[in-house]
């Protein structure tokens, strides 16, 4: 693994920087992004530093929105990927057209597929990663740099009630929030939802089956989605909702896309699945992973897999 200053001695060679994150992004993939890039421009006003994705912002557009990249802009361009545990998850596949590429990650480094990497798999968000690179460096944190970085860290510790976060994930915070962020716009912003998603969240909860070891699982297809005015990116915000039931211990959520195949949400209070999404085109953390099904047969075996590692969870903690 390269350290900070490794990083930074690269970026400093090139003109142009390219920032990418994964596909379907959330909080922690824009903020982590868009904070890298607002620092690396208030540093160096001379390059040229673009955020690039395939638009699928969605919700998430208050914190930032992506720039028109062409094939031309990689030519002789530094590429940086934020929260992108692998390549197939990249938003926007022109990332390969750049001369180097550097992978800034607190996934578990499944896929080492960059030329430079800095991964750390005990941190709570990449954009915690992002405020430690910013520090390590020097580089600066203005109001601009510290919003979408809040927003990324909030997002992705589960406003700090996941495992991962730390007593450092509170010092970051608290220097974000001197800068003079609005933080109760920003938690408001993540916590918000329409009353059509609202609608949704409630629907989860009559579409779920549970099985008796404490396993869930709800498939919410396109035509629930439309039914409601609902796009597969906004059924997102139900991920958490079979969570607050005390007896659930581990479940997913099945979001049809519109070409058939399946958005799969895994979440856990305990039985490690990130494994488990490996096997189905995706990954993740131990207790919060995403993948894909291509058609129901692979969501019966899905969630079959997420059975298992409950019952042997409750088995070993009996």
């Amino acid at each position: 693994m390269s350290t900070f200053d490794e990083i930074y001695e690269k970026i400093k060679e090139y003109p142009t920087i390219i920032l990418h994150r994964h596909i379907s992004p959330d909080p922690d993939a824009i903020g982590s992004q868009a904070g890298l890039a607002r620092s690396l421009q208030e540093k160096f006003p001379d390059k040229r530093i673009l955020c690039a994705g395939e638009n699928d912002e969605g919700d998430l557009a208050w914190i930032n929105t992506m720039d028109k990249v062409t094939k031309k802009d990689y030519e002789g361009a530094l590429v940086i990927t934020t929260d992108t545990a692998n390549t197939s998850r990249i938003s926007n596949k022109l990332y390969r057209e750049g001369s180097f590429l550097i992978k800034i990650d607190h996934h578990p480094d499944v896929d080492p597929y960059a030329d430079m990497s800095y991964v750390d798999p005990d941190a709570p968000a990449a954009s915690q990663i992002i405020v430690d690179f910013i520090n390590a460096e020097k580089l600066p944190l203005p109001e601009e740099v510290a919003y979408p970085l809040y927003a990324g860290i909030v997002g992705d510790t589960g406003r700090f009630m996941y495992p991962e976060t730390s007593a450092h994930t509170f010092d970051v915070v608290a220097q974000l929030a001197r800068t003079g962020i609005n933080i109760t716009e920003i938690a408001r912003n993540i916590s918000d939802v329409t009353f059509a998603q609202a609608k949704l969240q409630a629907a989860v909860l009559d579409y779920m089956t549970v099985d008796p070891c404490g396993a869930a699982y709800a498939v919410l297809m396109q035509k629930d989605l439309k039914k409601l005015g609902i796009t597969d990116d906004q059924a997102s915000v139900t991920v958490s909702t079979p969570g607050r039931i005390k007896d659930i211990k581990a479940w997913n959520v099945f979001v049809e896309k519109p070409d058939g195949t399946f958005r799969v949400h895994y979440r856990s209070k305990g039985p490690v699945i990130n494994k488990l999404a490996e096997k189905h085109d995706g990954g993740g953390h131990a207790l919060a992973s995403g993948a894909n099904a291509k058609d129901m047969d692979e969501v019966k075996q899905i969630f079959a897999e997420v059975v298992e590692v409950t019952k042997k969870y409750n088995e070993e903690h009996e």
